[in-house]
């Protein structure tokens, strides 16, 4: 396959949250994805879109939201190949969720104690992301998991 190819099975695959993702599935993919948001966030520079949403524009924020299901979907599939579980994902989101909860308590109440406790959090959070990246860098399980055969060349390496 080449790496066009590879980029695009985790679209065709939208909402497969089942079986299994080599790395080259979900590095080409995540590698598109870096590229069509730095693409899509000059173009909203040169035409003055830029901040309209917030800190996005809207065709950053249109992006992320149609690649969030084949983003979550791909990395629930390379963590099958890599014999774990999709709630790994977790490890991620759920710091990040409460963060944002406590950071809105914390602005409304101006408690400088919930904000240590945010920060506390987001280190949390970055240590989930660090151990969710060496997940997706481990090599995939040799033949069949208890998540199915092997997805395509488990052994080329990116």
């Amino acid at each position: 396959m080449t790496p066009i190819d590879w980029a695009k099975r985790p679209i065709t695959k939208y909402t497969d949250f089942s079986g299994r993702a080599s790395r080259p599935e979900y590095w080409w993919y995540t590698l598109a994805v870096v590229i069509a948001a730095i693409v899509v966030s000059i173009v909203e520079n040169i035409v003055g879109l830029d901040q309209m949403v917030g800190p996005y524009g809207p065709l950053s924020l249109i992006l992320m939201l149609g690649l969030l299901l084949p983003g979550l979907a791909v990395t629930v599939r390379r963590l099958h190949d890599t014999n774990r579980s999709g709630w790994w994902l977790l490890i991620v989101i759920v710091p990040y969720c409460i963060v944002g909860i406590v950071s809105v308590m914390a602005m409304r109440s101006g408690s400088m104690g919930t904000l240590g406790t945010a920060g506390l959090l987001s280190i949390v959070a970055l240590i989930g992301a660090i151990v969710l990246l060496i997940f997706m860098v481990l090599p995939g399980t040799p033949g069949d998991n208890s998540y199915g055969p092997p997805a395509g060349d488990n052994t080329a390496t990116v």
